[in-house]
């Protein structure tokens, strides 16, 4: 195969560069020198997708006015792996796939099968998310059919409303199955609009409806009326992890980039500092904003019902022109990121080509489009939206399938700086490492367990499923499985190990209360140091790292 019909860039480039309005070629891509403000434009063009449209309500429904601190807090933890991510990305070629691609080189295929395949969970249940989403706003258009879509008693799509999403999905599909070239024409605006409305929209809510009383008016007075515990599970379960996705966006200009080793950094921190503004002002805004009696009279935050919450506060509030902005933005947005997750989604099983069905990762001879898996994609994605017709439930269950792979994250950066003391010419080596990386596998270790059983158990378990497909698709390619086996067992006993303590944990995050708040907190942090310790251990030059990154240098220096 071809190394150009497997380059990533070939989406992203499509999906950000206004410098292909006239249409893609990859020769004048790869010329191409990407500037800092561009990286950067893509990182929070990428991040601000659905995410803002219902984050807000949902983390003040669990956490109330705290739900500030989960925005801080989460942008803060994502911080942490995207650290890890820019130096680790520095010392591995871009390939199709995910992040848990670079696991095959510490520690081989098995390990990264596992992270690959979480990812993935979260990656094709975005698809069906970013079309719910879609539903659930139009649901508040004033005509009586679009009324039917969503129920506010159980809080999800309906019959139709599902109908509805599925075509959303079908229409991202088609998208991708023909071509994205047409995107790159209205990208920019399109980009553009995504950032003026949130922006607009805070604005007007705190110049208008902005009521102090907000802020202590439910519960104990405090900012933390159900607790700060709340804060915590807000983090996965509300969807703040779901809303950061997208800041690895960067490291895919990597090849383009003016000057790799200054920009990449500064484009992701500066997406993720940008993001974080913003969505701070926006949830700030939106718990200023709620009419004080509404929030009275329905009993408190946790109790609103809003099924399009920005729309519907904008019409509280006889904001008429920035309810229509918002609808209009409700499409715009999730319909930008579905496309991207189904393109991403189709790459990440291609990654996954050699434990999967050949026809997965058969790419069209005339597109180099993998249009197969985007079939597969796309049938999967149904299966996640009935299943799952909520967009709350979707983005818990994103969240955690990201956060099981961003944990793999800061163990395969430990480990190149564990076989590869020396650094290459081009690589990137963050100061502080030493502490950043143990710090970012206990964040992501902590996101899992407020994530809540049993949904955290739940997610596991379907990671652990995938893991027949690769010992027969290892089997039949004559991989020497024992070996892999004993180099991933970490990776499997910390998966089984977090569901355990899930479990047994505090009642404040749905465990059976062995495990007293604030001691479970202490435990796990040392439970997770000793994983990443032993992650670490295991870590060796495999045959990838051999062909890849030491045979590439060697020919370099030659």
């Amino acid at each position: 195969m071809h190394a150009h019909k497997f380059n990533p860039h070939y989406f992203f480039m499509l999906e950000f560069l206004p410098i292909y309005n006239k249409g893609f070629k990859m020769k004048e891509a790869q010329r191409h020198k990407v500037k800092l403000s561009t990286l950067t434009f893509s990182g929070v063009g990428t991040i601000v997708g659905s995410g803002w449209l219902f984050g807000s309500a949902n983390a003040a429904a669990f956490a109330g006015p705290a739900a500030i601190f989960s925005w801080i807090l989460g942008a803060l933890m994502v911080l942490i792996i995207a650290l890890n991510l820019i130096e680790i990305s520095s010392n591995a070629p871009v390939r199709m796939g995910s992040m848990g691609y670079y696991l095959r080189y510490t520690h081989g295929s098995f390990a990264s099968f596992i992270a690959e395949w979480a990812i993935l969970i979260g990656f094709i249940s975005s698809v069906p998310s970013e079309a719910t989403a879609s539903t659930q706003y139009l649901s508040d258009w004033n005509f009586e059919w679009t009324h039917s879509l969503f129920n506010h008693t159980t809080l999800t799509i309906t019959p139709m409303g599902l109908i509805v999403a599925s075509f959303l999905c079908i229409v991202y599909f088609l998208i991708n199955y023909y071509s994205l070239s047409f995107l790159a024409k209205s990208i920019k605006a399109i980009t553009i609009f995504k950032l003026i409305v949130p922006i607009i929209s805070i604005i007007v809510f705190l110049a208008i409806g902005f009521d102090s009383s907000n802020f202590h008016a439910v519960g104990n007075h405090t900012l933390a009326p159900y607790g700060y515990s709340e804060v915590l599970t807000a983090i996965t379960s509300a969807g703040v992890v779901y809303a950061f996705n997208g800041f690895q966006t960067p490291i895919t200009f990597a090849a383009e980039a003016e000057n790799p080793k200054r920009d990449i950094p500064l484009a992701i921190l500066g997406a993720i500092g940008i993001c974080t503004v913003i969505y701070v002002l926006l949830q700030f805004s939106y718990i200023a904003a709620v009419p004080h009696n509404e929030l009275i009279n329905n009993g408190g935050w946790n109790k609103l019902n809003f099924s399009s919450p920005f729309a519907a506060l904008a019409i509280a509030l006889n904001m008429n022109f920035i309810a229509i902005c918002l609808y209009a933005d409700a499409f715009v947005s999730p319909s930008g990121a579905g496309i991207i997750y189904s393109s991403t989604a189709a790459r990440v099983i291609c990654g996954l080509a050699s434990h999967m069905p050949k026809a997965f990762s058969k790419l069209d001879t005339r597109t180099g489009l993998p249009r197969v898996a985007l079939f597969v994609v796309l049938l999967l994605s149904f299966v996640s939206l009935w299943l799952l017709p909520s967009w709350e439930e979707l983005a818990a269950v994103i969240s955690v399938g990201y956060v099981l792979s961003y944990a793999t994250v800061p163990v395969c950066t430990s480990s190149f700086r564990k076989i590869a003391p020396v650094a290459h010419k081009d690589a990137i080596r963050i100061k502080g490492m030493s502490i950043i990386a143990p710090l970012g596998f206990i964040f992501a270790t902590y996101m899992l367990y407020w994530s809540c059983w049993p949904l955290n158990g739940e997610v596991i378990a379907v990671v652990l499923i995938g893991l027949p497909l690769y010992f027969y698709y290892a089997y039949k390619n004559g991989e020497k499985i024992f070996h892999e086996i004993g180099k991933c067992m970490w990776i499997i006993t910390y998966l089984i190990a977090i569901a355990i303590f899930g479990y047994i944990g505090s009642t404040n995050f749905g465990g059976h209360g062995f495990l007293a708040n604030g001691w479970d907190h202490v435990i796990l942090a040392i439970v997770a140091i000793i994983f990443f310790i032993w992650g670490r251990a295991v870590s060796y030059k495999t045959p990838y790292y051999m062909a890849e990154i030491e045979n590439r240098e060697v020919s370099s220096v030659g």
